[in-house]
């Protein structure tokens, strides 16, 4: 979708798709993210000059294997006004208005949607700047189907020119693809793509992308208690095992190490989360953007960021005795 290039103008709500358990799902496994180890030159010792040569030498080759790793890249400054330790670890993104924008000039809806992939890319390569480690895009919802068949069958071809077209760079930049939502509806060979996509980027770190197609959240909501009812009645859970933890794990959003979005971001001045991972989002914090997608850059992003570092997140608690009560 970046090739996921499938931002989805939303001229109403981008609804999404409905997860069905007999069809097939793309997204690879959960797991734990690689151990980095950070090698430091030791002090050197006047003792004896053969051996300070010699670990010179090796800490030389060590920051060459460190510049020249994807994984070991440092983190670009920051913009002003941002601080790291707020940083969000997962940022979720309606790409809404794609549309419109091309409305608005006269152009075909098509040329809206590969604006959009344009700023699809700048906030991916901002996310892996700025040490953001999950980006969830809201591509095409369960309930696009309907739209007219020229529509969507550009964005399907854009989909997979999108991952012909990128997956180098998502190797070469660490970025692991995972896909969610119901596959059965989408072509053969982009099922394929996915597939081999998600394959190839398993192993990368720097940041997961999350591309939403043909999701809708209601469904989510749906398959994983269908999922957990069926292992009830096969007698591998029991009703009092049910909760919280045992739901997430049935859930699309299985695949990330942070399945809960610290941030949803929605552009073109739409207020509503269109059936976008509704459990998910429960203490999800929202910023609602103006600009439609194709307009949405680094200014409208940092924006979000630091109105995200702003709020003062709860969870239904008090931060301290002093805080006000009024606040849920």
């Amino acid at each position: 979708m970046f090739s996921l290039q499938l931002p989805i103008g939303t001229e109403n709500s981008p609804s999404l798709l409905k997860f069905r358990p007999s069809s097939p799902t793309i997204c690879t496994a959960p797991r734990n993210p690689k151990n980095v180890l950070y090698l430091h030159p030791p002090i050197s010792s006047p003792k004896s000059h053969k051996i300070h040569a010699a670990t010179t030498d090796l800490t030389t080759q060590e920051e060459n294997v460190k510049a020249s790793s994807p994984a070991a890249v440092v983190e670009e400054q920051l913009p002003e006004g941002l601080q790291q330790e707020l940083m969000p670890k997962h940022v979720a993104v309606i790409m809404d208005g794609n549309v419109r924008w091309a409305t608005r000039r006269g152009l075909p809806s098509s040329a809206g949607h590969e604006e959009g992939v344009q700023s699809l890319k700048k906030v991916i390569e901002m996310c892996c700047k700025w040490g953001i480690k999950v980006l969830t895009v809201f591509a095409f919802s369960y309930d696009n189907w309907i739209r007219p068949r020229v529509e969507v069958d550009f964005l399907m071809s854009l989909f997979e020119r999108g991952i012909k077209s990128e997956m180098e760079n998502f190797v070469r930049e660490d970025i692991q693809i995972s896909v969610i939502g119901d596959a059965s509806k989408l072509p053969p060979t982009l099922r394929e793509l996915i597939a081999q996509a998600e394959e190839e980027t398993k192993s990368n770190t720097r940041l997961q992308l999350i591309v939403a197609v043909s999701y809708s959240g209601k469904y989510d909501i749906i398959q994983a208690c269908r999922s957990i009812a069926q292992k009830v009645k096969d007698g591998l859970v029991r009703l009092d095992d049910i909760d919280e933890s045992l739901i997430e794990q049935e859930l699309e959003t299985n695949c990330t190490e942070y399945p809960y979005p610290d941030l949803l971001i929605r552009t073109s001045g739409e207020l509503r989360v269109s059936n976008f991972l509704l459990w998910q989002l429960a203490y999800t914090e929202l910023f609602f953007a103006t600009p439609l997608w194709p307009d949405f850059g680094e200014e409208e992003f940092v924006s979000a960021l630091k109105s995200f570092q702003q709020r003062n997140r709860r969870y239904g608690g008090r931060k301290s005795p002093s805080a006000s009560a009024a606040s849920p």
